[in-house]
């Protein structure tokens, strides 16, 4: 899990590097997103060769929801991270197991207790000190990395239903192909031809994603969540040093507070999950 949270960090470091230009043009967030998908599919296509899952009888309308979320979510926090701190707009996405928990009331008819209701708020309220609306530390930025976690959370719900019906390998394959279908035809309305340094980093994404994801698979078929969960955080981390030792960018102090927060909050409902299932 630490590392798939050290290489999550690297892709959001990438992003942010294509998207100012720092080996060429800038590259539109779409054009990125696009990059990440069709190269994670190319990572993708000889463990497919090889295994050959199966396709028949998959969920297909919760697939295209679920690429569909994937990809607007992915290309919201490379657009946020191109315009901020990767730390603040990291923590902002951390919002997403939040917002899956309260899309799960209506979409999975789960109950929230006290506990989870009170993690949620603590985490919400550090979301809202990183965003700072109404103030002049206000970025429009971080609104694109909470919108980036809505649709998070809300892929984190399709996930969950399809995991139960379906192998991991299949998820990622159809996935990253719908995936890179989408990203694709919208990078086509914006298209700037890459340098060659950024091809390799747009290869270096996709590949470096799908083992992130790969990763985090691994781990949680090892171990219980509520173990493996709070290593993820880790990714706020490695975010802050990446970001720091290439751009020099570096959260404040108000913002290293609000991601305490929402930490805080993600740890204490990973905790209770866990013990309620015990």
């Amino acid at each position: 899990m630490i590392l798939c949270a050290a290489l999550l960090a690297v892709t959001v470091l990438l992003a942010k590097t294509l998207g100012r230009g720092v080996e060429g043009m800038p590259l539109h967030p779409l054009q990125v997103s696009a990059g990440r998908f069709c190269f994670a599919l190319a990572t993708l296509l000889p463990f497919v060769a090889w295994f050959r899952p199966a396709i028949r009888g998959s969920a297909w309308a919760l697939h295209v929801g679920r690429s569909f979320c994937g990809w607007a979510g992915v290309s919201c926090m490379f657009a946020a991270a191109a315009a901020m701190p990767l730390a603040d707009a990291t923590a902002i996405s951390f919002l997403s197991p939040m917002i899956t928990m309260l899309l799960a009331i209506p979409l999975l008819g789960e109950r929230v207790g006290p506990w989870r209701w009170t993690a949620a708020a603590v985490a919400l309220g550090g979301g809202m000190i990183i965003i700072r609306p109404g103030t002049d530390a206000f970025q429009f930025a971080a609104v694109i990395a909470l919108v980036a976690a809505l649709f998070q959370g809300l892929e984190a719900i399709l996930i969950k239903k399809l995991s139960v019906r379906e192998d991991p390998l299949r998820i990622l394959f159809i996935n990253n192909t719908i995936g890179a279908a989408m990203s694709a035809t919208a990078a086509a309305f914006v298209w700037v031809t890459p340098g060659p340094a950024q091809w390799g980093m747009l290869a270096v994404l996709g590949a470096t994603m799908v083992t992130a994801q790969s990763m985090f698979i691994l781990a949680l078929r090892r171990t219980d969540a509520s173990y493996a969960i709070p290593f993820f955080y880790a990714t706020l981390l490695f975010a802050g040093i990446y970001d720091f030792a290439l751009f020099g960018d570096a959260p404040d102090g108000i913002s290293i507070g609000g991601m305490v927060l929402v930490v805080a909050g993600a740890l204490v409902l990973a905790w209770r999950e866990g013990f309620r299932r015990r």
